[in-house]
């Protein structure tokens, strides 16, 4: 009788606990103490997801696709893609998620229905798409942007940073009022202090000055991983434009060569946080773009409100607070969702100071 009584209690006790562990949802990944977000200015979709397109090269008499062909063609659109990215293809996507592959039915897309520059970093810094922000011109963003946001959050203030050639990216994120250190244009290095920063950005001023607003991308990434060395930050923006120059002045070539830099970059960046013990296994990682551009051969250099295919993008995420899941099929996500995302993989929530932002995108199982 007793020993009976003792089974059914015991029987009783495994059913409850396997019920609550079944109701209960599993415990959501522990949040980042870092984040970096790196940017790659108008690259797109097709060539992040199946490399090198060979209709897209410059053929001789003979009809070679020349150097560029022969470093970035391979059979398959894997192999390609490998080939174009191979940090994001043999680590984030297995260590991490990188959402928008049509061949795997997922989406990832702008809402502003301009398809340029201001308004796409705008949308994704801000989370939400503004009607005023309609320009790449000068002016202040009245939006409170999530790096703003952050570097007034208690832990944060004066921790946050960002680097980027284009000379616009200090009204995007309104720094007169944000006062968020920007590295930017001819000055990489803003407030040089140390020798290095100074040599950053003798650097930028020394290179062929090939547009007017700011030189290529590698003493920007100089600069910030001075910053990163010496200041420390929690929050790190790197904006990366030379994919989007290249392709406005059709050279395919290199256009896939600053795909390549930039995989090169992002691989520098990943190796030196792990690198530090202050951000060692602490530190996650996000990577999009601010708008696609045209799926022809005749309007792959452009984009905008004319060229509907811009406003297809993708992102790419590694670190804590990411489940390796790989390629998310399935699922869409637009870019006004990144601003949450950014604050969520350090385990704060940026819809509680700009309740109209996007939520973020689901990275937990």
């Amino acid at each position: 009788m007793h020993r009976a009584i003792t089974r059914c209690l015991v029987l009783s006790i495994v059913c409850t606990a396997a019920s609550l562990a079944t109701a209960v949802p599993a415990a959501a990944q522990p949040a980042a103490k870092n984040v970096v977000v790196i940017t790659l200015d108008g690259l797109r979709w097709q060539e992040f997801f199946a490399g090198a397109d060979r209709d897209y090269f410059k053929r001789d008499k003979n009809g070679s696709g020349g150097p560029a062909e022969q470093r970035f063609w391979r059979d398959t659109p894997a192999e390609r893609r490998s080939a174009l990215m191979p940090f994001v293809w043999t680590t984030i996507a297995t260590q991490g998620q990188i959402v928008g592959d049509p061949a795997a039915n997922s989406r990832a897309h702008l809402t502003n229905g301009l398809w340029f520059s201001y308004p796409g970093y705008s949308e994704l810094l801000a989370g939400v798409a503004d009607p005023r922000i309609d320009s790449n011109n000068k002016v202040p963003n009245p939006n409170v942007t999530v790096l703003e946001w952050l570097n007034a959050r208690p832990g944060f203030a004066g921790r946050v940073a960002a680097f980027g050639s284009w000379d616009v990216l200090p009204f995007i994120l309104n720094a007169e009022r944000s006062k968020l250190p920007v590295g930017t244009s001819y000055t990489p290095s803003p407030n040089a202090q140390t020798p290095r920063e100074r040599a950053i950005n003798e650097l930028a001023t020394d290179l062929p000055r090939y547009w007017e607003y700011g030189p290529f991308d590698a003493p920007i990434v100089y600069a910030a991983l001075e910053h990163l060395a010496t200041k420390r930050p929690r929050v790190l923006y790197i904006l990366l434009g030379e994919t989007d120059e290249w392709a406005h002045e059709g050279r395919y070539d290199l256009y896939l060569d600053a795909a390549l830099r930039a995989d090169r970059f992002i691989e520098r960046v990943w190796t030196t946080l792990q690198s530090m013990p202050d951000y060692a296994g602490q530190t996650a990682l996000v990577i999009t773009t601010d708008h696609g551009r045209g799926a022809t051969t005749k309007d792959w250099m452009d984009h905008g409100r004319d060229v509907p295919a811009a406003e297809r993008t993708w992102m790419a995420f590694l670190g804590p607070g990411v489940a390796p899941m790989g390629i998310r099929t399935g699922m869409t996500a637009t870019t006004s969702q990144v601003a949450a995302t950014i604050a969520a993989l350090v385990g704060e929530d940026f819809r509680q100071g700009v309740p109209q932002a996007a939520p973020a995108v689901p990275l937990a199982r």
